[in-house]
């Protein structure tokens, strides 16, 4: 068994390796404290709210030991920012990730093993390949992090079956600590978290406060939205950020909002690479003050001074929510979430969760589109990856896109396949020929032989396995149009010279089972209903959120979060109308009482409750009322009086 404790040779060990890497003299509150859970050996839950320092809490201690950490994560373009980050500290670190060629893949798993590296990123669905296995026992771990790990829930917001995968790892490597990170996940989430990864005996958990003193949330329901949203960016200067419901929507507001003066862009998953990376610079340089986006944009992104988080939709959780509205004020300085919402909305939020849990049947027949879509026959296909855009799916199989995503996602859930996000990958291409047959085709078509002899002289190993290669280069090389390049290229893929895939842009789907026989389609509906159920759980929170008017937001979120001892924040727009309205805690306490006891001998509506202790403000009265409904102690009754519940 790896000596953990002979790694942790002083006291201040981990404080030298945060100043020498990170730059930090101390630790943020509770940081240390886990990193010393860590490298006394033992399983740790660790859960920081977004922007807290989860990253410093495995990092420290895997500098501490002798191996390298696998960090395991859902997200390729956070996977390659942390790399990035890890580099620029002078830190050595790989990722692995879906869409990767098999020898890009082994490559990599070569230098893990036998390289001078710290930290190997891997998404979960590349644990249970054959090659991962084959080379884990030589690569030497000494701690696996598991980043989002509310992922592995199936009771969770963001299941992704792949991440059950993690617990083989413990069959394989029985004595290394495992590190389970994530910003929100309920008490029921936090004990499956630790259930389905096998925390040993020696575990322990970490909670920080989910209060965030600086950060003042709002909750508005205004005439309009469009004037509101653009007179809250008027008065809250600095940083911020828009969350909308679609991509459409974040063109328009955006190019509203410029109409405005305030200087704003939009920001989706369907821009390309080049484009997302572009926007997301200008933001974070200033350049931009307000990005209008999708919540496909802020997961990695450390921008300490967001002023303002505007929610132009409400969003389907709180754990949602709370993850997004934290990335303002991570500085520590006053800083608003401000969540903008019209009545329907609420509506609409119990009516698409019809629409997120599709039928059997329509499952059925959803799976039997896409895998004639990709082309893949029964009974094949396990490990290939497709480039997959759902609008070109939706429209050739005359689906419902929305309906269609949701089933889609449903199917992810069963384990059949993975969806990835867009990511760049650069063309490749591998010779098919032999070396004499390719003198022979030369000779043939002399107008193709100088792309040829380009690529023989650049890229080594060309004919033995597939290379990256770029056509620009090529095309600057032998001085021709870059598009002649291109048509080339696939002239000779044409003729099987070589086998030459495009550099792609575009969201991924891996199958990880072979396509189902017809008769043979499987699917656990049992589960699937009791998320239904989770999910119904998670909208009915949300809406409490946004229609409460009386308890402080910011302890409405942390019981959810199983923080019991969050206190009132005094700055949130409850706090304040309170404080506005001059109720005390102590008239809270005796007009509830005085309610109480009414309610003990018979149902009142709210007329005649006023009437009975009419010796009280009617407004402190309707506060009360407001706080026990919210509280589930009193309840309005089809009749339309409160009784006890």
């Amino acid at each position: 068994m790896f000596n953990f404790i002979s790694y942790y040779n002083t006291l201040n060990s981990s404080t030298s390796i945060l100043k020498k890497y990170w730059g930090h003299e101390q630790f943020r509150p509770m940081q240390e404290s886990i990193v010393n859970a860590v490298l006394e050996g033992n399983d740790v839950l660790a859960l920081l709210p977004t922007g807290g320092g989860k990253s410093v809490c495995f990092q420290v201690p895997a500098m501490m030991m002798e191996g390298i950490c696998i960090v395991i994560s859902p997200l390729i373009a956070l996977m390659k920012d942390q790399v990035e980050n890890l580099q620029k500290k002078g830190i050595h670190a790989l990722s692995i990730y879906s869409g990767m060629h098999y020898m890009e893949v082994k490559r990599t798993l070569q230098n893990a093993a036998y390289g001078n590296y710290k930290f190997l990123y891997v998404s979960p669905e590349r644990l249970e390949t054959s090659l991962f296995e084959e080379y884990l026992p030589a690569i030497n771990p000494c701690l696996i992090a598991i980043d989002e790990a509310h992922c592995i829930s199936q009771w969770g917001y963001d299941f992704r079956p792949s991440y059950l995968n993690i617990a083989a790892l413990r069959k394989h490597l029985p004595d290394i600590p495992i590190i389970a990170l994530t910003a929100s996940a309920t008490l029921t989430v936090q004990n499956d978290i630790c259930e389905k990864l096998l925390f040993n005996k020696k575990q322990m958990r970490f909670q920080q406060s989910f209060a965030r003193p600086n950060l003042s949330y709002h909750a508005l329901q205004p005439v309009a939205k469009q004037t509101k949203l653009i007179d809250v960016l008027q008065k809250i200067k600095g940083s911020s950020i828009v969350y909308c419901k679609s991509r459409k929507q974040t063109q328009q507001i955006a190019t509203l909002l410029s109409q405005q003066g305030i200087v704003a862009d939009f920001y989706h998953a369907g821009l390309s690479s080049a484009q997302r990376d572009s926007k997301q610079e200008d933001w974070i340089k200033n350049k931009i003050q307000t990005i209008v986006c999708t919540n496909a944009f802020g997961m990695g992104i450390d921008k300490p001074d967001v002023r303002l988080v505007v929610h132009y939709a409400i969003p389907e959780s709180l754990e949602h929510y709370y993850q997004e509205a934290g990335r303002a004020g991570r500085d520590g300085n006053r800083a608003h979430a401000i969540l903008l919402f019209e009545k329907q909305e609420l509506n609409d939020l119990y009516q698409m969760h019809e629409m997120r849990f599709p039928t059997l049947d329509f499952l059925k027949k959803l799976y039997a589109d896409l895998m004639n879509h990709l082309q893949v026959a029964a009974g094949i296909g396990e490990g290939q990856t497709f480039d997959f855009e759902m609008s070109v799916f939706a429209e050739n199989f005359k689906l419902n896109i929305l309906q269609a995503t949701y089933g889609l996602q449903a199917l992810a859930q069963e384990g059949l396949f993975y969806m990835g996000e867009s990511i760049y990958k650069p063309s490749k291409i591998v010779f098919t020929t032999t070396k004499d047959a390719l003198i022979d085709f030369e000779n043939m078509h002399p107008t193709l032989e100088p792309i040829i002899k380009a690529l023989l002289r650049s890229y080594e190993g060309i004919f033995d396995y597939p290379v990256n290669i770029y056509e620009s280069l090529i095309a600057k090389l032998i001085h021709l149009p870059i598009d002649q390049i291109k048509n080339g290229l696939s002239i000779l893929h044409k003729y099987q010279i070589i086998d030459y895939i495009p550099q792609s842009d575009k969201p991924q789907i891996t199958l990880l089972q072979n396509r189902m026989y017809r008769d043979d389609f499987r699917f656990d509906i049992t589960a699937l209903s009791k998320r239904k159920q989770q999910h119904l759980e998670r909208i009915q929170a949300m809406a409490d959120f946004t229609v409460n008017q009386t308890l402080c937001r910011s302890v409405i979120i942390g019981r959810y979060f199983n923080d019991e001892k969050i206190q009132a924040c005094g700055i949130c727009d409850n706090c304040m109308q309170l404080q506005k309205n001059k109720i005390t805690a102590l008239q809270v306490e005796e007009i509830s009482n005085k309610i109480l006891s009414v309610l003990e001998c018979d149902q009142q509506d709210l007329k005649g409750l006023s009437q009975v202790i009419a010796t009280e403000n009617k407004e402190n009265i309707l506060q009360v009322i407001q706080y026990l409904e919210a509280e589930e102690i009193i309840k309005l009754n089809e009749d339309g009086k409160y009784q006890k519940v």
